[in-house]
C-alpha cells in the first residue's frame, strides 16, 4: 500500500495528479491511501481530519468528479482506492458559533443528520454538556477536545456511518477505509461497520506502541469469531526508529504485532506517516535519514501488509520499486514465515520464506556473507537483501521508470541452475531460446526509449519473463513560466516554494512579492513570473494571493513547464480554485498551410505578449507568421514554431 500523502500534501495529493500516475503506481502497488475526501467547510484543517459533510466530495484536493475519476483510474488498473474514515468525531457547520450545529445531508431521498443525542456526554471532559443539553452516553474509547465526539452506541450515529461508508464503497467506489483514531471508540463499531458494508480492505490508526494493545483492538473487532480489521503495527514502527537511529540493529528483531503467527496477516507496517514524521522529533522523514531505505527494505521484504510513505517514495524511488519487485517475485505475503539468521546490535539478518524463493534481509553495519544460493538483488546504507534460486526469475539492475540519458541494465540469473543464461529483446516481444543472449551478469546498454522483455533460459526453456519499461528523455535546464489570467483582484501576489527537502521559498516569505509582468494574450490581460529549472527532478508549487488581504487559491503545481491558469470565482474550503488550461494555450504545432488561424482577425504576438501583426480574417496560420523570424508565436491563443 501507499501512503499517497503527507501533512499539507495538497499540490502532491490532487486527484487530478495521483491519477496522471496511475501507470506507474500500478506496476508497484495493490493500494493507494488517500485523505478524508470530503468538504470540511473550514480554511483550519484542510487535510480532513476536521469532517463535516460527508455526501459533499469537493476537498482540498479536488472536486468530486476529479476524485471519481482518479479512483477509476487506479481500478481499471488493478489498484484499490483507501479512504480515510474519520468518524470518531464530526465538526459542525459553525451557525452563531454553536459545536454542535450538524448539517443535514440529503442523499439518494434520504435525509441524514446528527444531533444532541449523538455527541458523547462526556466530550471536551464535560465541556459540551455544560453548554448544550447533551444527552448521548458516555464515549466508548479516548476523549478528543478537538471536534465534537460520537456516541457509536446511537443507533442514528450507526446509521449515519453505515450510510456513508456504503456512499464510498458503492457509489465512489473506494475499496476499503482506513479508520482515523480508533481509540476513541470501541473496537466492536469497526467490526460492525465492516462486517456490514463489506469493504475489501481495512486498516485502524490504534496508535498505541504496545503490541498486545494492538493485538486486543484487532480482537476487539471480531464479527462472528473473525477479525474484521487491520490495524497498524506501530510496534514494529517504533522499533525500526530505534534501531536506525541508534545503531543497535538487534531491535528489529520482532516485538511488533507482525512477530506474532497468528496475528501478522493484520499488521499493516509502516516507517512513517503524515502524522508521526511531524510529530516525532526522532522520525525517519524530514529531514532525510540515511537508514531511509534500509527501513522501507525491512517492511518491504517481511510478513505483514507494508505501507510505504509517499514522501519516501518521492525520495528513493528506485530502490523502493526494486524492494517491491523482489517481495512480488519471492512471493512474500502478510502471512510468510520468518527465522532469525543473526542478532546482534552491528548486524540483524532474517530470512523470509516466500511462495516463490527464500529472501534474507541483512540490516546493520556488520560483516555477513549470504549461504550458498542466495544472489544479492539490493542494497544501500545499512542493508542488504538476497534472493533465493529458486526463484528461477531474471533479474534487471534497473527499475522501469524514466531517465535522463543513456544507461546499462545489468541482468542476473537467480536459479538454482548456474548454467542458466539470459535471453531478451528490446523491441517489447516475448523473448525465445534463439533472442540475444546474455551470461548472468552481463549487461544491455539502453539509449532510447524501450521495452526491455528478459527471461531465464535453462534447459532448452524460456520461463518468468520480465518486463521493464525505460523511458530516455533529456533534460535541458529551462525557465518554466507560470501565467494567470487577470483576476481582477486590488492586487495579485504569488507565493511559491520548491519540491525539496527544505521546501525552500522561491518567491519570498508568504505572502510572496506582487505580480507586475504582464502580457496581452487574444486581447486578455495576463499575468505571469519565471523560474529556474534546473534538474530533470525539479518542480516548484505556487499559491496565487491578495497579500495581506484575505483571499488566495489553493495550492498549485507541481510544476515544472509553462503553465497557464485561470482562478476561479468559486471557493473550496475557503480558497478559489483554479482551472488549468495550458492545453489551450500553450499546444506548440508547426505552421501548416491552409490552416485558418481565425475566422476573424488574426492577431500574431510574442511569447511574451507583445502583439507584432494583425492580419484579415481568415488568414492561414502560415501567411500570418510569413516574414517573421524563426521562434515561437502566439496565433489564435496557441503557440506556434516557425
Amino acid at each position: 500500500m501507499l501512503q499517497g500523502f503527507y501533512w499539507d500534501s495538497f499540490v502532491d495529493t490532487q486527484w487530478s495528479n495521483i491519477e496522471s500516475q496511475a501507470d506507474e503506481l500500478s506496476e508497484f502497488f495493490d493500494l493507494v491511501w488517500v485523505p478524508q475526501s470530503g468538504n470540511c467547510n473550514t480554511t483550519y484543517n484542510v487535510m480532513g481530519y476536521t469532517p463535516v459533510y460527508y455526501y459533499d466530495q469537493n476537498s482540498s484536493f479536488g472536486t468530486e468528479s476529479q476524485l471519481r475519476s482518479m479512483i477509476s483510474a487506479l481500478g481499471k488498473r488493478g489498484v484499490g482506492v483507501i479512504a480515510d474514515v474519520v468518524v470518531n468525531h464530526r465538526g459542525s457547520l459553525g451557525v452563531g458559533g454553536s459545536w454542535v450545529d450538524f448539517p443535514a445531508e440529503t442523499h439518494n431521498g434520504v435525509t441524514y443528520q446528527m444531533g444532541l443525542a449523538d455527541i458523547c456526554r462526556d466530550d471536551d471532559g464535560g465541556a459540551t454538556a455544560r453548554l448544550y443539553n447533551v444527552t448521548g452516553a458516555a464515549d466508548t474509547g479516548e476523549d478528543w477536545s478537538g471536534m465534537r465526539d460520537l456516541d457509536h452506541t446511537s443507533k442514528n450515529v450507526q446509521d449515519n456511518v453505515i450510510a456513508y461508508l456504503r456512499f464510498l464503497k458503492d457509489e465512489l467506489g473506494y475499496a476499503g477505509f482506513r479508520y482515523d483514531m480508533t481509540k476513541g471508540y470501541a473496537a466492536k463499531y469497526t467490526g460492525l461497520y465492516n462486517s456490514t458494508v463489506a469493504p475489501q480492505f481495512s486498516v485502524g490508526e490504534y496508535w498505541d506502541g504496545n503490541a498486545t494493545l494492538l493485538r486486543n483492538w484487532v480482537d476487539g473487532t471480531m464479527v462472528d469469531g473473525k477479525p474484521q480489521s487491520a490495524t497498524f503495527d506501530f510496534a514494529t514502527r517504533y522499533a525500526i526508529r530505534d534501531a536506525c537511529n541508534g545503531g543497535n540493529w538487534s531491535k528489529l528483531s520482532g516485538i511488533g504485532l507482525a512477530s506474532y503467527r497468528d496475528y501478522r496477516r493484520y499488521a499493516v507496517t509502516f516507517v512513517e506517516n503524515h502524522d508521526t514524521q511531524y510529530r516525532d522529533a526522532s522520525s525517519l522523514g524530514d529531514p532525510v535519514h540515511s537508514y531511509v531505505e534500509a527501513a522501507n527494505a525491512y517492511i518491504l521484504t517481511m510478513p505483514g501488509t507494508p505501507c510505504v510513505f509517499l514522501s519516501h517514495w518521492k525520495g528513493y524511488k528506485n530502490a523502493i520499486k526494486q524492494l517491491v519487485t523482489v517481495r512480488k517475485m519471492a512471493g512474500i505475503t502478510n502471512q510468510s514465515a520468518t527465522r532469525v539468521l543473526n542478532n546482534a546490535s552491528s548486524l540483524f539478518a532474517v530470512e523470509v520464506t516466500g511462495t516463490k524463493a527464500g529472501v534474507i534481509g541483512v540490516y546493520g553495519t556488520g560483516a555477513y556473507t549470504a549461504p550458498a544460493g542466495y544472489k544479492l538483488t539490493a542494497s544501500g546504507s545499512g542493508y542488504k537483501v538476497y534472493v533465493s534460486g529458486s526463484a528461477e526469475s531474471p533479474w534487471a539492475s534497473a527499475p522501469s521508470g524514466t531517465y535522463d540519458g543513456a544507461f546499462s541494465v545489468t541482468l542476473s540469473a537467480i536459479s538454482a541452475d548456474a548454467s542458466a543464461r539470459i535471453v531478451y529483446t528490446t523491441d517489447g516481444t516475448e523473448p525465445t531460446a534463439s533472442s540475444a543472449s546474455l551470461p548472468d551478469g552481463g549487461s544491455v546498454r539502453i539509449t532510447a526509449t524501450t521495452t526491455l522483455k528478459a527471461g531465464l533460459l535453462s534447459g532448452g526453456v524460456v520461463s518468468n519473463v520480465i518486463t521493464r519499461h525505460y523511458a530516455i528523455e533529456p533534460f535541458e535546464a529551462h525557465k518554466a513560466t507560470v501565467y494567470v489570467k487577470d483576476p481582477g483582484w486590488s492586487s495579485l501576489y504569488l507565493y511559491a516554494w520548491a519540491n525539496d527537502a527544505a521546501s525552500t521559498q522561491l518567491n519570498g516569505a508568504w505572502p510572496g512579492s506582487r505580480v507586475t509582468a504582464t502580457c496581452d494574450i487574444n486581447g486578455e490581460r495576463w499575468y505571469y513570473q519565471s523560474f529556474d529549472v534546473a534538474t530533470s527532478d525539479y518542480s516548484f508549487n505556487v499559491i496565487f494571493d491578495q497579500g495581506s488581504s484575505s483571499g488566495q487559491t489553493v495550492d498549485i503545481g507541481p510544476i515544472s513547464e509553462d503553465k497557464y491558469y485561470v482562478i476561479s470565482e468559486g471557493m473550496t474550503n475557503g480558497k478559489y480554485t483554479v482551472t488549468d488550461v495550458t492545453g489551450d494555450y500553450s499546444a506548440i504545432s508547426g505552421v501548416v498551410a491552409g490552416d485558418l488561424a481565425s475566422q476573424g482577425p488574426v492577431k500574431v504576438y510574442t511569447v511574451g505578449g507583445q502583439l507584432l501583426r494583425v492580419a484579415p480574417a481568415g488568414t492561414s496560420v502560415a501567411n500570418a507568421v510569413d516574414g517573421l523570424g524563426k521562434g515561437i508565436y502566439i496565433v489564435g491563443g496557441k503557440k506556434v514554431v516557425r
